[in-house]
C-alpha cells in the first residue's frame, strides 16, 4: 500500500505541520511519497532527511531576524522574504543550518514540490531530480508569495508559490498511485477562504503576469474545493486531515514567536491522529 503525505503550507503558519512531521520522526512513521506547497515543501524536505527540529528553529529563530523576512527586503530586492537567505545561506553545506542533502537524496520516499508557472498559472510538480547539493531553487519558486515576492525564475521560467495552482494537491497523490493519503493543513479544517485579499495582490501582479492573477483570484475556490474532496476521501477512509483547532494568533506572514511555539505543541500532539489511521 502506498501512502502519501501533503503539506500545504501556510507561511509562518507552517510550524504546525513541522511539529506532526517531527512527532512522525520521533515515532518512526515513514511514507512512500511526499507532496510540498511553499512552506510545505521545506518542512518535507526537512522530514525526509531525517532533520527533526530543523524547520522549527527555521520558524522560532531565523524567522524572526531581518535578514528573513521584513520591509527592508522588500525595498531593496522586492521580496519580504528573502528565498536566497532562507534557502541557500542558511541551508547551503556551509551554512547555519545545512539541509542534509545526501540524506533526502538516499531517502526511497517519493518527493513533489509545487509551483506555479507564473507565465501560464499552471502547476509544475518538481522532484528530487531537480533538487541538487546546494541547488534548492524549487523550494524558492513554490514559497514566491505573489508580489510579496518577485516571481523565481528556474531556467528562465518565472515561478509563483504553488499554492495559486494546487493549493491542496490531494489529487496528484491519488494520481502517482498513492492509496491512502494524510493532508496536513495549517487552518482548522471548517475554515473557508474567501478571496479579498488575493484579488488586491493579483491586482499588483495582472499585467505582467495575467494567467498567475487570475488563479490567484481563484485560488480560495480551490483551496475550499481541496479540503471539501480530502474530507469526502476521509469519509471513504482513504485520507486524513490533520488540522489545528486555532492557529495561535499565527498567520502567513506574522511572527509571533509565542503563538508559534503553542501552534508546533498543538502540531506534535496531533501527529497521534497519523499513527491511528495507519494503524
Amino acid at each position: 500500500m502506498k501512502i502519501g503525505i501533503v503539506d500545504v503550507g501556510g507561511g509562518f503558519r507552517g510550524i504546525y505541520a513541522c511539529g506532526v512531521l517531527d512527532y512522525c520522526l520521533d515515532q518512526n512513521i515513514r511514507f512512500d511519497l511526499g507532496i510540498g506547497v511553499s512552506a510545505g515543501s521545506a518542512n518535507l524536505a526537512s522530514f525526509i532527511a531525517g532533520q527533526k527540529g530543523r524547520n522549527y528553529t527555521f520558524y522560532t529563530e531565523y524567522g524572526l531576524r531581518r535578514q528573513y523576512a521584513g520591509l527592508g527586503n522588500f525595498l531593496r530586492k522586492r521580496s519580504y522574504v528573502d528565498l536566497d537567505y532562507v534557502y541557500s545561506t542558511l541551508s547551503d553545506q556551509d551554512g547555519e543550518n545545512p539541509l542534509d542533502y545526501s540524506a533526502l537524496r538516499d531517502n526511497p520516499m517519493e518527493f513533489l514540490v509545487v509551483a506555479t508557472d507564473a507565465g501560464t498559472g499552471e502547476a509544475t510538480y518538481f522532484s528530487k531530480k531537480d533538487i541538487r547539493q546546494d541547488g534548492y531553487d524549487v523550494f524558492k519558486a513554490s514559497s514566491a508569495i505573489p508580489f510579496v515576492c518577485r516571481p523565481y525564475f528556474i531556467q528562465g521560467t518565472p515561478y509563483y508559490d504553488g499554492a495559486l495552482s494546487d493549493p491542496v494537491p490531494v489529487e496528484k497523490a491519488f494520481l502517482v498511485g498513492c492509496d491512502r493519503v494524510i493532508v496536513l493543513l495549517t487552518r482548522p479544517e471548517e475554515y473557508v477562504r474567501t478571496s479579498g485579499g488575493d484579488e488586491k495582490l493579483a491586482a499588483m501582479i495582472r499585467r505582467q503576469y495575467p494567467a498567475a492573477a487570475q488563479k490567484l483570484c481563484q485560488r480560495a475556490q480551490h483551496y475550499n474545493e481541496g479540503v471539501a474532496r480530502t474530507r469526502e476521501y476521509a469519509r471513504q477512509g482513504k485520507a486524513l486531515i490533520v488540522a489545528p483547532d486555532d492557529t495561535c494568533n499565527v498567520d502567513t506572514l506574522s511572527r509571533d514567536l509565542a503563538g508559534m511555539r503553542r501552534l508546533y505543541g498543538k502540531g506534535y500532539a496531533d501527529g497521534q491522529k497519523i499513527a491511528s489511521f495507519l494503524g
